[in-house]
């Protein structure tokens, strides 16, 4: 619990920093966020977490908040080949957004945090004078023990 509360105190210092309030409202819904980093949420699975720790707040303040939190790059949002708008949070400690691997076969994603691309961002700057300032990869495929028949066709972290 104190990571977590780390973790938004630091973020309201970059909210600050760009002339932003932690409301209550926000900081709810970053709660969330932080306490599920790993499950990728859609808007809609925020705002009913959030709705559950702050029963008043609406589906819209919520919107508004994963949209300005977006804007501040404190998270990002993404789509998985799923139709669906995920929010996936920013990590300070690394210069670029992670990876994911995304299995099509049960949905399955799992992070990688490795930066593998350090390489050929230098590459590119000292070959084409190209600044790489940020970058994400994705790789899709199928996880080795989705080969078998246990394999459940869900949503779910690794």
């Amino acid at each position: 619990m104190l990571q977590v509360e780390a973790e938004i105190e630091k973020i309201n210092r970059q909210m600050a920093a760009k002339g932003y309030k932690l409301t209550v409202q926000r900081a709810v819904t970053l709660r969330v966020l932080l306490e599920n980093e790993q499950d990728h949420l859609s808007a809609e699975e925020v705002f009913m977490l959030v709705k559950g720790k702050y029963p008043e707040i609406g589906l819209a303040t919520v919107y508004r908040t994963l949209e300005l939190l977006t804007e501040l790059h404190i998270v990002e949002k993404m789509n998985f080949g799923d139709g669906v708008a995920r929010f996936d949070l920013r990590s300070e400690d690394h210069e670029h957004m992670h990876h994911h691997l995304i299995c099509h076969t049960c949905g399955a994603l799992k992070e990688i945090k490795d930066d593998w691309l350090l390489e050929l961002e230098e590459r590119l700057l000292r070959e084409y004078g190209f600044r790489v300032t940020d970058h994400r990869l994705d790789f899709t495929g199928h996880f080795k023990a989705c080969n078998n028949t246990d394999c459940k066709r869900q949503r779910k972290a690794v």
